[in-house]
């Protein structure tokens, strides 16, 4: 068994790497891509110093290691990045947008079409074909202001 780790150079290491590599195309996880950059870099560092089978095995597994934050690093989605950042808060996307009242707001209450959605809204008296502005939500109702 020795043997075969004292036999480790540096085109076993190249060729360990891409093979880890090829089995991401085929089993994808985005696992085993680091496991193979980490082999490919004990490959390369090979090349340049010829370390015993010991310090490549110990250098395979500290690159392994630190490619688990540099993934995880590059993984997370950036902080306001989001391709739909409203997705599941729809009612937080109509603030500050202006809307033609449906239905006269009376007594509080009136109705603003959105879409092909009619909505709830609430706000001080105001005649139908009046453009209203949202200032706040509450889940589904909406709460207008004169534009």
């Amino acid at each position: 068994m020795t043997d075969m780790f004292a036999s480790l150079g540096t085109w076993n290491w190249l060729i360990f790497g891409f093979i880890l590599m090829a089995l991401e195309t085929i089993a994808p996880g985005v696992f085993l891509f680091w496991l193979g950059l980490a082999a490919l870099l004990v490959g390369l560092v090979s090349f340049v110093a010829h370390p015993s089978w010991q310090v490549q095995l110990v250098m395979f597994a500290v690159f392994a290691a630190a490619a688990v934050p540099v993934w995880r690093r590059l993984a997370r989605p950036k902080l306001g990045a989001s391709a739909s950042p409203f997705l599941n808060k729809r009612t937080e996307a109509l603030l500050g947008r202006e809307f033609t009242l449906e239905k006269p707001i009376i007594d509080g209450s009136g109705t603003v079409r959105i879409g092909d959605t009619v909505w709830r809204v609430a706000g001080p008296d105001t005649p139908a074909g009046t453009r209203v502005k949202v200032v706040q939500v509450d889940g589904a109702n909406l709460t207008v202001a004169a534009a």
